[in-house]
């Protein structure tokens, strides 16, 4: 059996309560949602970010290509085609072997009998000669100098001896020639100091340490501070100069290596810092007043008497990170 209950209708104002109690419920409703909206706003700008930075690499972006690792794609070139075949083309000069006016050595070869007859032909005159030449090196031998220092007696009892050479010192040292080879090796081919010395020590049949690699290339900077500072004087006058800087390792702890450049001048100098203290160290950029091409690294804006310009490299690294990280527009 149904038994029905009569519920009693809410008055006017308890309607109008529950109504206002709606309202403001709406409202919390409302507001929570568009902090949730911003949230998750954020939240996807940040996965976007991280996304971002986990696909950089050397050629979407600042970083070194020795971040890259292992892992790194395979290199994409910017130039399109030019429906030209690859190689040289026509009426470039190119760079071969050429045969010298004066030889140093001339080895004559002539044929002693006829390939035809058999007959001796010792006598028989000449009617062409090809020439063929062989560039190669002399053999490479340590000559040594020896400096004999006299000592001499004079009537009054004095014995004066003879002054040491220009640059010579020591009982026994190397010479000015091969100490270059080792700083070139060293410094210009980036073998390391210990390959340097066996180089050396193979190639010459001459012993060379490790450490002697180390002082000569110790002696030449302090050659070159003379140099440095015509490089840095030279680079601040000219109209433009580009700028870099990149991580280098010192003993172990994380120092700097600075650039300014121009087509003829290069300045490269170590410092433990990064920004303008390291910067005004080297003695270009307070003194430059034309215009500083750089990756846009804020201590470079810093220097205000100079015009700034966006390294090229790097727009490219940007424009090809917009085509990598944002869908393009089907329109």
């Amino acid at each position: 059996m149904c038994h029905n209950v009569l519920v009693p209708k809410p008055t006017y104002e308890e309607l109008a309560d529950l109504v206002v109690e709606l309202r403001a419920h709406i409202v919390t409703l409302n507001s929570r949602i568009v902090e949730q909206d911003a949230h998750i706003a954020r939240q996807d700008a940040r996965i976007a970010d991280l996304e971002r930075q986990a696909s950089s690499t050397s050629r979407n972006s600042s970083k070194p290509p020795s971040s890259d690792g292992l892992g790194k794609p395979n290199p994409k070139s910017l130039r399109g085609k030019s429906g030209r075949k690859p190689g040289g083309q026509s009426g470039h000069p190119g760079k071969t072997l050429e045969q010298v006016a004066k030889p140093n050595t001339v080895v004559r070869h002539t044929p002693a009998r006829c390939a035809g007859c058999g007959a001796g032909l010792t006598r028989a005159p000449e009617v062409a000669v090809a020439r063929r030449q062989v560039f190669d090196l002399p053999p490479i031998a340590i000559r040594v100098t020896e400096h004999e220092l006299v000592s001499r007696l004079c009537r009054c009892g004095v014995t004066t001896t003879a002054k040491d050479p220009a640059g010579v010192n020591a009982p026994v040292q190397y010479g000015p020639r091969i100490k270059a080879i080792m700083v070139y090796l060293h410094m210009g081919q980036y073998l390391s100091k210990n390959r340097t010395a066996k180089a050396m020590s193979e190639l010459f049949d001459t012993p060379v340490s490790d450490g002697t690699v180390s002082s000569a290339t110790a002696r030449a900077a302090k050659d070159l501070t003379g140099f440095a500072a015509a490089a840095a004087k030279k680079i601040a006058e000219a109209d433009v100069a580009h700028f870099d800087e990149t991580g280098f390792r010192v003993k172990g702890k994380l120092h700097w290596l600075h650039s300014a450049s121009t087509p003829n001048f290069a300045l490269i100098t170590c410092d433990p810092k990064r920004g303008r203290e390291a910067m005004d160290r080297a003695e270009v950029l307070p003194n430059f007043t034309g215009v500083a091409v750089h990756d846009a690294w804020a201590p470079y804006d810093t220097y205000k008497q100079m015009t700034h310009a966006l390294c090229n490299a790097h727009v490219l690294r940007e424009l090809i990170a917009v085509t990598d990280y944002h869908a393009q527009s089907a329109e």
